[in-house]
Formats: C-alpha cells, sequence, structure tokens
C-alpha cells in the first residue's frame, strides 16, 4: 500500500510539473466545484425537521394572517406549506407559541390548539381512556405554562367529575395552578388572564370561578374582584397624571410668554391649578327646526329663503249635528238637583247643536344630538408675580455711584421701579387668553409685582464689580511699575553703552597717536640714515596691518560686513 501510495505520488508530481497553467487551474476548479457539492449534499442530508404549529391546515386567511404577524413579532422562522399547515423549528418554539397565540385569542375557535398532545392508547375500560384523557390535557397545559416568559416551573391539578344524569346535581370541573416565577419576575393582570383563558381552552367545561391561580406563598392571584380597589386607585392616579401633565402645558405656556416679555429672571414662577371633572356626562338633545321651501339663492346678499314652521301630512274633520229637547238630569228620585243654573234654565228647551272636529298630522324637522363628554376642564386659578425693575444710579461720568450701607460696607446705588398697573392689566389680559379664560366656569387669575427679595444677587455683583475695581487699579500700578522698570533700562543700557563707546574712541585715538608717534620716529630715522631695528610684536603688527589693507583692497564687501557685524556685536 505505502509503495503504491508512493508511485502514485512521484507520477502526480511528474505530470503535475508537466502540467501548464490553465490545466493546473481547470483541477483546481474541479476540486472546489467537488468540496462545495458535498458540504451541501451534508447540510441538506443534516437539515432539522420542521415541527407543525397545529396538525390542522389554517384556511382563514385573516386569522392565518394574525398568526403569522405574531410569529414575525416573536423572530420566530415558519414555513407555511400549500394546504395551509404553519410549521416552525422545534417543539419547544411550538409549545410556546401555542401558548401565546392561546393567551392573546389568536387561535380560531374551531381549531385545537393541544392535539398534537392527545395520545390515545388502546385500553380495555372507558375508565382507563379518560385518566389517559386527562394526563394528557395536564401535561400540555403545564408544558403551555412554563413555555411562558417569567414562569420557571407550574404544577397543575385538574379535577374532572364522574357526568351525572340529573344537571342540577353534577358537580363542577375545577382547576388548581401554582406558579413558580424566575427571580425578579411578577406577572401582570393581563398575563394572568392569559394564563386563566389557557386553562378555559385546555379543559372542556371549565369556568372562571373554578380556577384557582396561585403562587408558592399560597397568594391567590386570579382574585380580580378583588382587585377592583386596587383598579380604582389605577384610575385615580392616572386621573391626576393627566391633571398634573395639563397643568404642566399650560404653566410652560404662559411662564415662557412671560419670560420673553419680562425677562426670565423677573417672572421666576407660575402657581396654576384646574379642577377636572372626570365622570362621564352623556346628553341627548332634541330640537325642532323649519321646513326649507325654498332655499338661499346664493346670489343675492339677503336672506331669501322661505320656509313653514309645519307641512300638513293628513286631516280629518268630524261634524256632529243635534236638534231635539235639552236633556237635564237631576240625579235619582226624590233627591234634589245640584246642576248650576244655566243646566237648570235649559231644561225642556228645544234646539239645535253642531260639534265640529279638525284633526291634521303635521310633519316639521327634527334633529336628535346624543354627545358624551369626559373628562371636562372645571376652575382654573393661575397666579403668577412679575417683579419690578432696578436700575443703578450713575454721576455725570457715567460710573456707578457707591454708597455706604447700614452695616458700614459700601455698594452701588439702585433705585427700584415697580410694574405700573397698566402693564399689570395687559399682562392678567394676556393670561387669560393663554388658559382660555371663562368666567362661567369662576376661573381665576391673579397677576401681582411683590418685590423679589434680591440682597444676595445684589452682594455677590457689587462683591465682583469691587473685585474688578481692585484687580485694574493692580494692574495699572504692575504696569505702571513695569514701564518705569523697562525706561529705567534703556536709558541704562544708553548710558553704558555711550560710556563704552567714548572708552573705545579714546583708546582707539590713544593707539593712532601712538602709531603715528612710530611712523613719525621711523620716518625720521630713515631719513637722517640711521639703522632701525624692529621687534619681533611691532614686526607681527605691521604685517598684520599690511595684510588687512590688501584684503580690505581686495575683498572691500567682506570687510565691510565684518566691521558691521563688530559693531553689531558691541
Amino acid at each position: 500500500m505505502n509503495e503504491w501510495l508512493k508511485k502514485f505520488t512521484a507520477s502526480f508530481k511528474e505530470k503535475w510539473a508537466k502540467w501548464s497553467i490553465v490545466q493546473k487551474g481547470i483541477l483546481g476548479g474541479i476540486v472546489v466545484v467537488v468540496i462545495i457539492a458535498v458540504i451541501s449534499i451534508g447540510r441538506m442530508s443534516h437539515a432539522p425537521t420542521t415541527i407543525p404549529l397545529f396538525n390542522t391546515a389554517i384556511t382563514d386567511e385573516t386569522a392565518r394572517d394574525n398568526i403569522l404577524f405574531r410569529l414575525d413579532q416573536e423572530n420566530i422562522h415558519y414555513t407555511v406549506n400549500a394546504a395551509g399547515i404553519i410549521a416552525v423549528d422545534d417543539e419547544k418554539t411550538a409549545r410556546r407559541m401555542r401558548s401565546i397565540l392561546v393567551s392573546e385569542d389568536l387561535v380560531p375557535t374551531s381549531l385545537d390548539p393541544y392535539a398534537l398532545f392527545d395520545v390515545t392508547n388502546w385500553s380495555i375500560t372507558d375508565y382507563e381512556r379518560g385518566i389517559n384523557n386527562l394526563r394528557a390535557v395536564t401535561a400540555a397545559v403545564k408544558q403551555h405554562l412554563e413555555a411562558l416568559d417569567g414562569i420557571a416551573s407550574a404544577d397543575v391539578v385538574i379535577t374532572l367529575p364522574e357526568r351525572s344524569v340529573f344537571s342540577d346535581e353534577q358537580k363542577p370541573t375545577t382547576a388548581s395552578v401554582i406558579l413558580n416565577f424566575k427571580p425578579g419576575v411578577t406577572m401582570t393582570r393581563k398575563q394572568l388572564q392569559g394564563v386563566q383563558k389557557i386553562l378555559l381552552r385546555s379543559v372542556v367545561g371549565l369556568r372562571e370561578e373554578n380556577i384557582t391561580i396561585a403562587d408558592r406563598e399560597g397568594n391567590v392571584l386570579n382574585d380580580f374582584e378583588g382587585l377592583a380597589d386596587l383598579d380604582r386607585v389605577s384610575i385615580v392616579e392616572k386621573e391626576q397624571k393627566l391633571i398634573a401633565k395639563l397643568e404642566k402645558e399650560y404653566r410652560a405656556k404662559v411662564l415662557v410668554a412671560l419670560q420673553q416679555i419680562f425677562n426670565s429672571d423677573r417672572v421666576r414662577d407660575l402657581n396654576i391649578k384646574i379642577d377636572m371633572d372626570m365622570s362621564k356626562v352623556a346628553s341627548q338633545t332634541t330640537e325642532y327646526f323649519p321646513v326649507e321651501i325654498t332655499p338661499q339663492d346664493k346670489s343675492k346678499p339677503y336672506d331669501t329663503r322661505v320656509t313653514r314652521d309645519y307641512l300638513p301630512l293628513s286631516s280629518q274633520t268630524i261634524t256632529n249635528e243635534w236638534t231635539g229637547t235639552g236633556y237635564n238630569p237631576e240625579g235619582p228620585a226624590g233627591v234634589e238637583g245640584q246642576n248650576p243654573p244655566v243646566y237648570s234654565d235649559m231644561s225642556n228647551v228645544v234646539g239645535k247643536s253642531t260639534q265640529t272636529s279638525v284633526t291634521q298630522n303635521n310633519v316639521m324637522n327634527t334633529r336628535n344630538t346624543q354627545k358624551e363628554v369626559s373628562p371636562s376642564i372645571g376652575r382654573v386659578t393661575v397666579s403668577v408675580n412679575i417683579d419690578g425693575s432696578w436700575k443703578k444710579k450713575y454721576d455725570k461720568n457715567h460710573n456707578p455711584i457707591i454708597e455706604q450701607n447700614e452695616e458700614g460696607g459700601y455698594e452701588i446705588a439702585r433705585t427700584y421701579v415697580p410694574v405700573d398697573e397698566e402693564t399689570l392689566a395687559q399682562a392678567t389680559r394676556l393670561v387669560q387668553d393663554a388658559i382660555g379664560f371663562n368666567s362661567a366656569r369662576d376661573d381665576s387669575v391673579s397677576v401681582t409685582s411683590i418685590r423679589i427679595d434680591r440682597t444676595a444677587d445684589f452682594e455677590a455683583e457689587d462683591a465682583a464689580f469691587f473685585k474688578a475695581q481692585q484687580t485694574r487699579r493692580t494692574l495699572l500700578l504692575v504696569l505702571a511699575g513695569t514701564l518705569v522698570v523697562l525706561i529705567a533700562f534703556i536709558v541704562f543700557r544708553f548710558i553704558s553703552r555711550e560710556m563704552e563707546r567714548r572708552r573705545r574712541l579714546r583708546e582707539e585715538e590713544i593707539l593712532r597717536q601712538q602709531q603715528a608717534e612710530r611712523e613719525r620716529q621711523l620716518w625720521e630715522a630713515k631719513n637722517e640714515g640711521m639703522e632701525v631695528t624692529m621687534s619681533v610684536e611691532e614686526r607681527k603688527r605691521a604685517e598684520l596691518q599690511e595684510n588687512a589693507i590688501a584684503m580690505a583692497k581686495e575683498h572691500p564687501e567682506d570687510v565691510a560686513m565684518l566691521i558691521r557685524t563688530w559693531m553689531m556685536e558691541e
């Protein structure tokens, strides 16, 4: 085997060396395609099987769309075949979604959501079949409840009594559930109602009054009648939040308007109180109005309508005529009559009587209006204070006037200018229009101008002013001292440079005189024919002088720059 592998490897290497780049690329592409095909086949063969959410097809498109929309909200992958059966990835997801759909009443009434758990085994007696059915239902309910978020475990006990011949002797079906919640989880009333709906849909014949849901401490959780007081407290709390929100909106609107006019520091706060009627008031009104015969002519500015109060629908006229002797009853025999004299005078009088009655049915326009108002705003009270303005006193140079206070210190002189009555009246009208003032509701708006204590503000402002004045004086003194020192330094530098210049000129003059004297002596000695012997220093000095003169003649610009450099250094 090893020899064959070695021969195959050697042969492959020999052929690989002889192949061109195109042949090598084709072979590599074939290998990649084969690998991808093998991986795809492996994935397809290991693809997970789907679990039907319900074993019955949902033909109602509306109900199916609602279920699919709820699955999309939970980010659950699902498939729907042509028959209408919805399938999910695993059994755990299917159980959780069945519980959610049942609690939210999204399962069609014709569909049994627990059909997958109803396992019917072959048994000998109906009793064993009933026991197995009860166990299957109990297990299904337990799985559904434990699939809900927040429930760690659930203990379910369902009692199905024997059927009685007489309905009044039939014992009710009961269910008892003990829920163990996850740490930090508390179920709301809506969630508890969802658990109760799961039980009602799971057990046939079960009613709400026969369901008990409790926690590990024994507290009954589905006592919704006992929660009526809590609901009332919650409703009152919501009403108070609604009133507070409305007061906040009114306050912000009015306060911003006043602060833009008078400055935010002068209008610091605004108090508003709104009384609201949270009761529902229903009213029904019937309105009768005339019948329009001729409509309004739009081309004319005046009213051209012709109306009537009513229109006759039908009428009936009845006429009764009577001719004969008038009959005046006297009562029983032997009893004195009690008739008025008018009737007594008409006794035994022959005459004629005619009676006519007209009955007419009329029609008129009516309008019935039904209106329900809740809530409604009652009395609105607003109070706001606008502070006056403070003005500083200035002298003729426009500098603040400083005066001594009662404590012996110094402060800036100020004058208080209160808000005049006309401005307060205008502000009152502004606030009234902003809140929709209604005298019928007994609304009240109070705008006052009470002076606000600004002692702390003025003390801080005065301290900052005096500190700025002191800082300004200190800076001026420092600048003045710096200027004096700078001037002294400049004068000293000027004097020192002048003294140095004079010293240098004096030394140059002495050297020049010595050089002139030396040259004069040499010249005289030369004229007299005397042999002059120069010292080494004089000879070097002469050579340097000759070299400098020669360099100055050859390179005058460089020499001038050197001299300027020396002068700048000195």
